[in-house]
């Protein structure tokens, strides 16, 4: 055995980039959940709940087929204080609208290049946010803890 830790599973680019985004924004106090559906038909890579109940919105994309196929993206816009794309170091970043957050990264972490203007969510749309966030990560640690809930609800 080579000391290296390898994934227990197999997981995508865009899984990988997710992790290490998670990582840089908990260096910042934020907490995050990933694959979060704030309204059906739409699923968020990540959300981020910061200290003060900010709520940041990061889409990863793996390269430029996956940013070009990307047609819900706006859509997240309605549902976050922030949003943003992370990518990693190969990506055209200059095709990226220039009025959003970039973040760029890999496996491990990440960095916040250009921060995202940013346009708070009325208090009602926070309330709704921050209890599906607390759902969603109350389901994903019951299910870690007790493998007999079905992955389903997620």
């Amino acid at each position: 055995m080579s000391g290296v830790l390898s994934d227990p599973v197999p997981i995508t680019p865009g899984q990988r980039l997710a992790r290490g985004v998670c990582r840089h924004l908990r260096s910042h106090d934020f907490v995050t959940v990933e694959e979060l559906v704030p309204k059906p038909g739409l699923r968020v890579d990540v959300m981020a709940l910061g200290p003060k109940g900010e709520v940041w919105i990061v889409e990863c994309k793996s390269g430029r087929a996956d940013y070009a196929a990307d047609r819900k993206w706006h859509h997240y816009l309605e549902w976050c204080d922030r949003f943003f794309w992370a990518v990693d170091g190969a990506f055209p970043t200059e095709i990226l609208p220039d009025d959003t957050g970039l973040i760029v990264g890999d496996d491990y972490g990440a960095e916040i290049l250009r921060m995202s203007p940013e346009t708070p969510l009325a208090p009602a749309r926070r309330k709704v946010m921050v209890h599906k966030f607390a759902r969603h990560a109350a389901l994903r640690l019951q299910v870690l803890r007790d493998p007999g809930i079905s992955a389903f609800y997620l």
